[in-house]
């Protein structure tokens, strides 16, 4: 929405400066987009007096004029027409940036004679598009600023224009009167009265209008009036003005003035050469297929309950949109018909949309315009017309009546304070929602008419906290509900989740968020894509499915990364997968894939292959970080998305899944765009056993006082057997063994085919004395018989 200050000031009585007004509308939640100042475009432009004017030697359109100007008399060559001895003219002198024409001005010689500046046309200041000669003006000293002298005699010329973004929910700031209504209440002045005495008019009106009864809630009123004796010339000059300014090209006069309607009062208007029109109008739904020329000089065709208005020859008209070509006004119209009525915003909205067409009507019809204001609106347009073209009005003819929309809410001066932080008397609060518009009475506050947007008392909160503004807010600390120490905010899915979160960025991954919608490819790689997780109304045919995994998103992510010139990446993510639609079929994840190269701890080593180790890795320190209980074990069994032999699980039992990790399947991959291996791991949040061990915390720290001893002992087994079933073994043999690693793995030679041998050490930790030999030699022993029994191994001599 555009307006300029002297249209502003039509309305609001303020001394207040541009940059004082853009400063209070953004305050007001009316953001200032952009502020253009004329004058200071123009500030280098000065006035000059042609002394003489004679014909260049070498060519028959220029001249060679001797230009009076205030730092003396100048050589310019100039090609206009009109260049001649006796005019003041405007002056753009060397170093002077013409806008016009993209230049800066220089000394420069044409055809072998100086010219020192240039004598400006309207066009190359981009006053208009006015071209045909330079600029003559009636009056002004030599040396006069030439933005001056336009203050001074065309003030027009070098108004101020203001752009403002209107959001959905403010109808009311598409109309100069609404955003002066806003300031006024700010404090930027007063709001100046308007009222309008309606026209009496002095015949009945030869075009009457009715409504069909099912197209009374898409247009329940019709205003409408003949106006005979018109003369549709060109519109004032101080109006084509305005409405350049705003980006309307003025048209004639009586389209003229109900675009300037439009724009003042947030009244779309609209005016029929009644010569053109046959018999009554009506207005009612399209039956669909019918066609409309629209002004806009394209034919649509109608749907069904589209709102059309209609003579007995056919659709002239859409309703709250555009006028038909048929009935259009030109410079022969004598007599005309005036419209005001009030369009259904989601019924306006539904038609402008289907058939991809724009207007200033349909801007405001589909964002709520005042419904009690169709009548003032229609008459202050009839009056215009009668001052500016003349003519005599009929009697206003009117159908159905105006939507009631009065409401009030409850208004309680407290909530600003408790809602919003403001402590604010309640008369200052009422004053502000009086100086809005709203009838504040007792502990009700009735809704001004053009606020469709005030829906409850919270957003009464909302208007009184932006006109007192929210910059007054001051930081306070919460109060305590009691002494000590607060209770947790966050749960302990929420600690446990931010502390996955954080291990998985301190191992070096980045972090990606990526959408919970894939397609349906993707999702059947990582065994999902079924019905249950399709959606019904995709954003695209990409995201048709709730993903099963994090991992298609992360590893899509690296491919893009990777097309780019990143060959190495290592990247993460914490959200939610789905197994289904339903409550309960969601789980939050945290997933890390590596392409390419692993960055060595130490910044003088050499780089490596990332490897299924480094998955298990992080994965392991990923759980440890969520609270992941140290009982859990390593074993085969991933999903098929999973390199067979590269890949395992961490959980509780054979049912109980903490995580996956290793290499992911090479045709996974390939589906994705991904060359390359890729290694990742999947840790499941919701999986984590509740309790002391959900959180990142442990218990006090028992350092013992006492040496550990460590033993070596190597076991054959059969080449089958994993290694983390004999740690597992040695581990639980007794009670002061503390930790068991294993350090050698040989196969062949003498152990024959079938046959590896597994060399552990085992580190058993005294708690209240020091071991004898015996009680080490003991504790061997156990081992020893709970790793034959457990894998049907011996012990190696």
């Amino acid at each position: 929405m555009k307006f300029t200050m002297s249209w502003l000031r039509d309305h609001l009585d303020t001394e207040a400066t541009v940059a004082e007004v853009a400063e209070a509308l953004t305050d007001l939640g009316l953001e200032v987009e952009e502020v253009s100042d004329p004058a200071a475009r123009l500030g280098a432009f000065r006035l000059g007096y042609v002394e003489a004017a004679e014909k260049h030697p070498d060519a028959d359109r220029l001249r060679v004029c001797q230009v009076r100007t205030a730092d003396g008399t100048k050589q310019i060559i100039c090609g206009a027409p009109n260049a001649r001895e006796g005019i003041t003219v405007v002056v753009a002198e060397p170093g002077v940036y013409v806008p016009g024409i993209d230049t800066t001005i220089g000394v420069g010689r044409i055809r072998g004679v100086e010219s020192f500046g240039m004598m400006c046309s309207e066009r190359e200041m981009e006053l208009s598009d006015e071209h045909d000669g330079i600029i003559e003006l009636p009056s002004g000293e030599v040396g006069q600023s030439f933005a001056e002298w336009l203050a001074e005699n065309d003030p027009g010329r070098v108004d101020p224009v203001i752009e403002i973004g209107v959001t959905p929910n403010r109808p009311d700031a598409l109309g100069v009167r609404g955003i002066a209504r806003d300031l006024a209440a700010r404090g930027i002045g007063s709001l100046r009265h308007w009222a309008v005495e309606p026209v009496r008019g002095g015949f009945p009106s030869p075009i009457g209008v009715t409504i069909d009864g099912d197209a009374r809630d898409d247009c329940p009123v019709f205003h409408g009036r003949v106006i005979r004796g018109v003369t549709n010339g060109a519109s004032p000059g101080w109006m084509q003005a305005r409405l350049k300014a705003v980006g309307v090209r003025p048209i004639s006069a009586l389209v003229d003035i109900t675009n300037y309607i439009t724009f003042d009062l947030n009244r779309p208007l609209h005016v029929f050469d009644a010569a053109k029109v046959s018999g009554d109008l009506r207005v009612h739904h399209a039956a669909g297929g019918e066609t409309l020329e629209a002004l806009d000089e394209r034919t649509y065709t109608l749907a069904e309950g589209m709102v059309l208005i209609s003579d007995e020859a056919g659709p002239e008209s859409l309703g709250g949109i555009m006028g038909g070509e048929r009935t259009g006004v030109s410079e022969a119209t004598t007599t005309v018909f005036l419209e005001a009525a009030y369009f259904d915003p989601v019924r306006t909205a539904l038609t402008g949309r289907a058939l991809r067409i724009g207007s200033d009507a349909l801007r405001r019809f589909e964002r709520g315009v005042d419904p009690a204001f169709v009548g003032d609106g229609f008459e202050a347009a009839t009056r215009m017309i009668l001052e500016i073209c003349g003519g005599e009005a009929s009697e206003a003819v009117v159908a159905g009546e105006a939507p009631d929309v009065s409401r009030a809410y409850r208004f309680d001066p407290d909530r600003l304070r408790t809602l919003v932080g403001l402590d604010v008397p309640a008369a200052e609060q009422r004053a502000a929602l009086e100086a809005l518009g709203f009838r504040v009475e007792g502990d009700r506050a009735w809704v001004p008419p053009w606020r469709p947007d005030v829906q409850g008392d919270v957003d009464l909160v909302e208007e009184v906290g932006r006109v007192i503004s929210l910059s007054g807010l001051k930081g306070e600390p919460m109060p305590r509900p009691r002494p000590g120490v607060p209770e947790r905010v966050l749960t302990a899915a929420q600690v446990r989740e931010g502390a996955a979160r954080r291990m998985a960025a301190s191992l070096g991954y980045d972090e990606c968020v990526t959408y919970s919608f894939i397609d349906h490819e993707a999702a059947a790689l990582f065994g999902g894509g079924d019905e249950a997780v399709r959606l019904d109304n995709p954003i695209s045919s990409e995201m048709s499915h709730l993903r099963p995994s994090l991992l298609p998103g992360l590893l899509r992510t690296a491919a893009r990364n990777r097309a780019r010139g990143m060959a190495d990446l290592a990247l993460f993510e914490c959200g939610p997968v789905f197994s289904g639609g339903e409550p309960g079929e969601q789980e939050q994840v945290v997933a890390g894939v590596i392409v390419g190269a692993v960055a060595p701890a130490d910044p003088h080593g050499s780089r490596r292959p990332a490897e299924v180790f480094d998955a298990r890795a992080d994965a392991e320190a990923v759980l440890a970080a969520a609270g992941a209980p140290a009982s859990a074990k390593v074993a085969r069994g991933a999903p098929g998305w999973w390199h067979p032999g590269r890949s395992g699980r961490i959980g509780l039992g054979p049912k109980r899944t903490l995580a996956l990790f290793g290499e992911l399947h090479p045709r996974v991959t390939e589906a994705l765009d991904l060359r390359g291996r890729a290694v990742a791991f999947e840790v499941h949040l919701d999986a984590i056993p509740a309790g002391k061990a959900s959180g990142p915390s442990r218990g006090a720290v028992a350092i013992p006082d006492l040496q550990p001893v460590e033993r070596d002992l190597a076991f054959v087994v059969d080449a089958r057997t994993e290694a983390g079933a004999l740690l597992a073994a040695a581990r639980g043999a007794h009670p002061l063994i503390e930790a068991v690693r294993p350090f050698d793995v040989f196969e062949g030679g003498a152990l024959g085919e079938g046959r590896k041998s597994v060399a552990i050490t085992v580190r058993l930790q005294p708690k209240d004395a020091t071991l004898t030999d015996e009680e080490i030699a003991a504790v061997v022993a156990k081992v020893v018989a709970k790793v034959e029994t457990s894998t049907g191994g011996s012990l190696r001599t």
